[in-house]
């Protein structure tokens, strides 16, 4: 059914849109020296503009526990006004722009971004407090992804549905419309390319929220957007908190919302999309995934896959191998080594090329995280290394590798998500056995295998219930591999041609043939 539009209706949206004031980019010199011109203001209608209220929050450098710079603080009023661009926008860009187009403009958006890599990766760094080198991979990851789904945008189609019934039946595959999109702040960039780029080349328009305390490479590539020519209202980006996070869920001119985040506010917001317009939504939430070793297992590599399983990120991924069990018969082996592993990260100013782990992103999780390690030793954990904050040489918010083993599953450091580099040891005998105990958690986002046998690591991939199963790694990441959980760590994939789906609605047109005429003229 068309929803009709009132003239008043249609001037009420060019009036929010009237009311947007340009703002220019600001100065600002990042702590390794690099300098350029960061956008500050919000992203609507292809300009960055004030925010309606005038409202500006500043950003923190975890690092150093200073301020970066202030940005625009988006409220209720400009996130209805980004709404309402992106609904004019699609328009032209879900029916009237050539597909290939779409794919062109995403393609000149990963040459800019991967021109301009080492400064994004230094401005994530910055504002996120990850590690340089692995900021770089973040950056890489983006412009790859980028280009694959740049590479679907002329080749999505529907089919043709033969029935010999004396009806001509095909398929059409159409973008849903405005979708509304909520990142987090551990992975900015990424998260931001996983979400924008299957909805863009889809020929959906986007109204994307950045996480409050690490807005700056979203909108910095936004700029990039600008560049690349992508026209106005097709992305639109605001900053702002978890309210604005709530006006997208429920907005009726929004038809899908897709989210990254905690469990906890992953269910408030698909109950209130269910209960606005039905949106349609994805949802890629917690984790405590499971990281198995194996008595055949090479364990040099398993060790460091389990590290980086862990410590990679400052330990705040999702997907982090959390909670590892090891095969009796070499239980004490792996504990005694990974104890050595762990205190022989280093860690520090994430700019130092030596440092393996950077601060964690903000002062409420690095406060949360100690006190999980102060719980898991009231529980009886045994604490095997770490356990403290480690002050940097400008304070920040660091905290030392953690290790604990002497756990149980009714522990509440080996049922919750942590979000940090804290990890779990647990030793078993039987594969059975430590299928049981991957599987008694109410997450199901990631597992890691680690065997010689590939009988085995296929039999336990098909039994442990979890979205992506790493066999002899971890954190392996592919822009062509799909990405989602099962149980309470969400529904939908990201990534890979799964990513696509979430961006598409199927239209059957079935169409009555007059097989009459032709007899005629017989």
């Amino acid at each position: 059914m068309l929803r009709r539009i009132t003239l008043n209706q249609f001037k009420g949206g060019l009036r929010r849109l009237s009311t947007l004031t340009p703002v220019k980019n600001e100065p600002l010199t990042l702590p390794n020296g690099a300098k350029y011109e960061q956008p500050v203001g919000l992203f609507i209608n292809g300009e960055f503009v004030k925010s309606q209220s005038g409202k500006r929050f500043e950003t923190e450098n975890p690092t150093t526990e200073t301020p970066i710079i202030s940005v625009y603080e988006a409220g209720e009023a400009d996130a209805n006004a980004a709404v309402e661009a992106a609904k004019n926008a699609f328009k032209n860009w879900g029916f009237k722009t050539a597909p290939s187009e779409r794919g062109v403009l995403l393609n000149k958006l990963a040459d800019l971004i991967e021109r301009d890599l080492d400064l994004i990766s230094a401005i994530e760094t910055t504002d996120n407090g990850k590690v340089f080198a692995q900021a770089q991979g973040d950056v890489a990851l983006v412009v790859k992804v980028l280009r694959y789904y740049a590479g679907f945008a002329d080749k999505i189609g529907g089919d043709l549905v033969q029935t010999n019934d004396g009806f001509f039946n095909y398929t059409r595959k159409e973008p849903l419309g405005v979708c509304g999109q909520i990142i987090p702040w551990n992975f900015p960039l990424l998260m931001w390319a996983w979400k924008i780029a299957p909805a863009l080349t889809t020929g959906n328009t986007v109204v994307l929220k950045t996480a409050e305390s690490t807005p700056l490479s979203a909108l910095y590539a936004c700029k990039l957007s600008q560049e690349a020519g992508f026209p106005k209202g097709v992305l639109n980006v605001v900053s702002g908190y978890g309210p604005v996070g709530g006006v997208l869920s429920a907005h009726p001119d929004i038809k899908k919302i897709a989210f990254t985040g905690s469990t906890a506010t992953g269910k408030q917001v698909a109950k209130t999309a269910l209960t606005s317009n039905l949106k349609k939504t994805t949802m890629e939430l917690g984790g405590k995934s499971p990281n198995i070793i194996f008595d055949d297992a090479n364990l040099e590599d398993a060790l460091s896959a389990a590290a980086l399983g862990i410590f990679f990120n400052s330990g705040e991924v999702c997907c982090a191998g959390s909670r590892l069990f090891v095969q009796a018969g070499v239980y004490d082996q792996v504990v005694e080594a990974f104890k050595k592993k762990a205190e022989s990260v280093k860690v520090g100013d994430p700019f130092d090329p030596n440092s393996l782990q950077g601060p964690q992103q903000n002062k409420n999780q690095f406060k949360k995280i100690l006190g999980y390690i102060e719980q898991g030793q009231k529980e009886g954990a045994h604490l095997l290394c770490g356990g403290s904050a480690q002050a940097g040489p400008n304070k920040g918010y660091f905290i030392q590798p953690t290790v604990f083993t002497d756990v149980n599953n009714d522990m509440s450091i080996v049922r919750e998500e942590i979000f940090g580099p804290v990890l779990t040891i647990t030793k078993f005998n039987t594969v059975d056995e430590v299928i049981d105990m991957a599987n008694d958690s109410e997450y199901g986002l990631a597992a890691g295998i680690h065997t010689t046998d590939i009988n085995k690591a296929h039999y336990v991939a098909e039994n442990i219930a979890s979205g992506t199963i790493w066999v002899n790694c971890y954190n392996a990441f592919h822009e062509a591999v799909p990405f989602g959980g099962y149980k309470q760590s969400g529904f939908g994939k990201e990534m890979g041609r799964d990513g696509l789906e979430n961006y598409l609605q199927t239209k059957a047109v079935r169409v009555k043939l007059d097989e009459r005429k032709w007899a005629d003229k017989q």
